[in-house]
């Protein structure tokens, strides 16, 4: 699938000492927020050590944050967070959902992709934290002779801890290269037409198949601090615009849908409501006992959506009297998705091919 070099005879012009070159392509470098390699302590550490010494993550003063990271979270986290990916954890792949399932978005996108402009594009992936690393696949795509590099992260809305970090390591990875390709990034894509109709049709197909139909949706989004948007991050307004327009494609009133946030870290104040207390709320004060969840920040099913949605935020709802809960997968690999990815790409191409 990801091995696209082609090395093409050495041009008649070309000395008989010149290094090989290789036929040129354009490369489609899909990027996830990662994954670790596996469940064990050192694993799970390397892994949470990356993620959380990125500041665009925690954006404290270093000299505040890392002694407290380094000595208290990651004496004791690793452990923890080692269990949860074990729940959920691909035990025939020895390897978490999240590369699973982006493994075969890629898959599915080559197959597209070819259709649609033969061999002269190559689609690979890479994790902004873990393997495979940004800079291996940039490196890979360049000895494959790939002069133009089209990086493509997986978050529907933009936010400085997923985007903005996902670009600036993608743009590291370019200052190795002794030939720079040129390069684009992909915008967000979370009012893109196909991928609003995605996400409804996920939702269709789940409440034709409940038993009883969920009085409210919620769309949980993974949260940020509320500062962040005060200080002009457009996640918070991109996260309403995906749910007004679901609920507008899929024709409801307003309080068949809600908007909730969830993974809340450290003290000071989130994005609210909170998943986890919204989800006891709405039986306790609403009278809505039956509930679906569907997590449209995420474009496929990771820790945050198998392991706390389905674990976490379900024993809140029930805990507080909830009956029936219905939780709608991420998009992953559903072809509805890939031509949604498939629509963004194509329009990010033009110009640099037919």
């Amino acid at each position: 699938m990801l091995d696209a070099t082609q090395v093409t005879d050495r041009p008649a012009h070309l000395p008989t000492d010149h290094p090989p070159v290789a036929k040129r392509k354009i490369g489609i470098l899909l990027a996830n927020l990662g994954t670790p390699d596996a469940t064990d302590y050192w694993s799970m550490r390397r892994y949470l050590n990356e993620f959380l010494s990125d500041q665009r993550v925690i954006d404290y003063a270093p000299w505040k944050w890392q002694p407290l990271l380094q000595l208290v979270i990651l004496t004791k986290r690793p452990f923890t967070s080692g269990a949860a990916y074990r729940s959920i954890w691909n035990t025939d792949a020895d390897e978490s959902p999240l590369m699973t399932i982006t493994r075969d978005q890629a898959t599915k996108m080559t197959d597209v992709m070819a259709k649609r402009y033969g061999d002269d594009v190559m689609v690979d992936f890479c994790m902004r934290y873990g393997n495979p690393s940004t800079s291996s696949r940039v490196r890979k795509m360049v000895e494959a002779g790939c002069d133009k590099i089209l990086f493509f992260p997986l978050y529907p809305q933009y936010a400085g801890a997923t985007v903005a970090t996902a670009n600036d390591q993608f743009f590291r990875a370019l200052m190795k290269e002794k030939w720079q390709p040129a390069t684009r990034t992909v915008a967000p894509y979370f009012d893109h037409p196909t991928y609003i109709e995605a996400l409804a049709q996920s939702v269709e197909r789940a409440y034709a198949a409940a038993e009883v139909e969920p009085d409210i949706l919620v769309c949980s989004y993974h949260g940020v601090p509320k500062r962040y948007l005060m200080q002009g991050d457009p996640y918070h307004c991109q996260c309403q615009k995906t749910t007004r327009l679901l609920r507008e494609r899929l024709g409801w009133s307003k309080d068949k849908i809600t908007t909730t946030f969830q993974s809340r870290f450290g003290p000071e104040e989130w994005l609210q409501p909170y998943t986890v207390e919204e989800v006891a709320r709405l039986p306790q004060e609403d009278g809505k006992k039956r509930i679906a969840v569907i997590a449209p920040a995420f474009s496929a099913d990771c820790i945050e959506t198998l392991e706390e949605i389905n674990e976490e935020i379900y024993e809140s709802f029930e805990e507080a009297g909830g009956e029936s809960f219905t939780y709608i997968p991420c998009l992953n690999d559903d072809d509805a998705h890939i031509e949604a990815l498939a629509q963004v790409i194509d329009a990010n191409l033009q110009g640099w091919i037919k």
